[in-house]
């Protein structure tokens, strides 16, 4: 069974949501990622989900763009991640680590070396926003391999017949990404979330995660309602850009915000 399996089974065995926050790693400085990391599972996350810097996000809005700049002035690159990886493996061996990112930089890496060094790493999914399954399948074979589950975004307008599809070559959870546009975009409409995470379940049996549009502990307990998993990534991150240049600062408010969160939907 593996860590993000375990992981919704325990939850699921104590009526709780998962909560899974996303931060870039390497932002705002690279000295920060690790020590944020283990901050937000102290604070109430269940799921970590550390963004792999690159100079052309398009499915991310402004605020996670300018977090992959700032990373990316360190030269944070996908090796660096999965050293911060193994760092936070030295003292958490249970937490689950999912990559979230573009597929170039693990081009250039080598599909066969990526997967290898991820498993070393301690990673346990990888989502990959603009590899479908249908050019994924080496890639996919060789995370299996690696025991690590790929994890596959549904949209707002994804038909019955595409759901299947991700639904079936995916591991781990189903990530429903709330709105159309980027991260950071427009507010949360909670019925049509629940209908849509309806809609999914009649297509597999994992998980359904909800990002996207998720700013605080009233929006996120109105999504924990409905989802197993609540997906919070641009208010941290903007948190993060806020404090940038204090460790102590960037800690405190993103503990503070997740306690807030997990607070909001261990309530619902």
């Amino acid at each position: 069974m593996s860590r993000i399996e375990a992981c919704f089974e325990k939850l699921r065995s104590d009526d709780r949501c998962a909560l899974i926050p996303f931060v870039t790693a390497g932002d705002s400085d690279p000295t920060i990622t690790v020590p944020l990391m283990h901050e937000m599972v102290a604070a109430g996350a269940n799921i970590i989900e550390l963004g792999v810097p690159f100079s052309d996000p398009m499915a991310d809005g402004p605020v996670i763009q300018r977090a992959s700049e700032r990373a990316l002035a360190y030269h944070v690159s996908l090796t660096d991640v999965m050293g911060m990886v193994a760092e936070f493996r030295q003292s958490d061996n249970d937490t689950p680590v999912i990559l979230m990112g573009y597929l170039n930089p693990i081009e250039v890496m080598g599909y066969a070396k990526f997967a290898q060094a991820a498993q070393v790493a301690g990673v346990d999914g990888v989502l990959t926003v603009d590899l479908p399954p249908e050019e994924g399948a080496e890639l996919m074979s060789l995370l299996s391999d690696a025991e690590i589950d790929p994890i596959f975004l549904i949209a707002p307008t994804t038909e019955d017949a595409r759901i299947e599809t991700l639904c079936t070559h995916g591991r781990g959870f189903v990530y429903y990404v709330s709105l159309k546009g980027v991260t950071g975009a427009a507010s949360l409409d909670v019925e049509a979330v629940s209908e849509k995470v309806d809609q999914i379940r009649t297509h597999t049996s994992l998980p359904v995660g909800v990002g996207f549009g998720i700013k605080d502990g009233e929006s996120a307990a109105r999504v924990a309602a409905v989802a197993d998993a609540v997906v919070v990534g641009s208010v941290i991150v903007n948190l993060v850009e806020a404090c940038a240049g204090s460790m102590d600062k960037t800690l405190d408010q993103v503990a503070a915000l997740l306690r807030d969160i997990r607070t909001a939907i261990d309530a619902v």
